[in-house]
């Protein structure tokens, strides 16, 4: 199969932190992906990507999928729910029933789909009991939906490569460049492209932390990222609530090393 454009939609996750370009800009998976079929496609391909991070469904929806669907996509990623299953209440089956009919618009528009089912990131987290099974039940749907639709599943769940928190960033929820090209290879496979396979090399997984070490790592952690997250819970504020989509409109991708 071949396709003229791809746009990404989501949150952090497909915005690409923490995988950062030389000017400090985010790359990640999503970029990755695009540059690559862009080799195939030749110049005329166009890449967008409207995932803005912290972004909750509602927004994504809201924001992000009228003007996919104005692009006229034939490729679309849509990744969201992750920021909602951190919330204090959410109903994640919920958040599949207001995916579906998404998933819905975009493949009667033409487009393919992809959706994923999220690598298990509550190991590094506090609160594992109740964002579990959020998590899981928002993977279920995502299994659901692309039955349904006949999206395309990317089953990072079932990686087991995610366990290694070197492919996790220093604030243990988002990628880290390792991450992102390992997502980008199991996307490029699904599509049946060509994926350079050093983007599935993972790294040595690192030796066990002694525990007066590690519980030292936990306290610089929460004073440095989960302390900043629950200010702006409790404030009403994002992360993603002066950051607009870095790529807007579908303009071509250069090749990406």
């Amino acid at each position: 199969m071949s396709w003229n454009n791809f746009v990404a939609l989501g949150d952090s996750f497909t915005e690409g932190m923490d995988d950062s370009y030389p000017d400090g800009t985010y790359r990640g998976w999503a970029d990755l992906v695009a540059a690559r079929l862009a080799v195939d496609a030749g110049p005329g391909f166009g890449y967008a990507n409207l995932a803005v991070r912290g972004n909750v469904l509602g927004q994504v929806l809201a924001e992000q999928l009228d003007p996919a669907l104005a692009m006229r996509p034939s490729l679309v990623s849509f990744a969201a729910g992750g920021n909602d299953i951190l919330r204090r209440r959410v109903d994640a089956n919920g958040l599949v029933h207001k995916i579906d009919p998404a998933i819905a618009q975009l493949r009667a528009a033409g487009a393919d789909v992809i959706l994923f089912r999220f690598a298990d990131v509550t190991a590094h987290l506090p609160g594992q009991r109740i964002v579990g099974p959020r998590a899981a039940a928002l993977n279920d749907g995502a299994r659901e939906l692309a039955d349904r639709h006949g999206a395309i599943l990317i089953d990072l769940f079932a990686d087991d490569a995610f366990h290694n928190p070197l492919l996790w960033s220093s604030d243990r929820l988002h990628l880290s460049a390792a991450g992102h090209r390992r997502v980008a290879a199991h996307v490029l496979d699904a599509l049946g492209v060509g994926v350079d396979e050093e983007w599935l090399l993972v790294p040595p997984m690192p030796a066990p932390t002694p525990w007066l070490l590690a519980r030292g790592a936990d306290l610089r952690w929460a004073g440095q990222h989960l302390a900043p997250w629950i200010k702006r819970r409790l404030a009403g504020a994002s992360s993603g609530d002066l950051v607009t989509a870095k790529r807007p409109e579908l303009r071509p991708i250069e090749a990406i090393a």
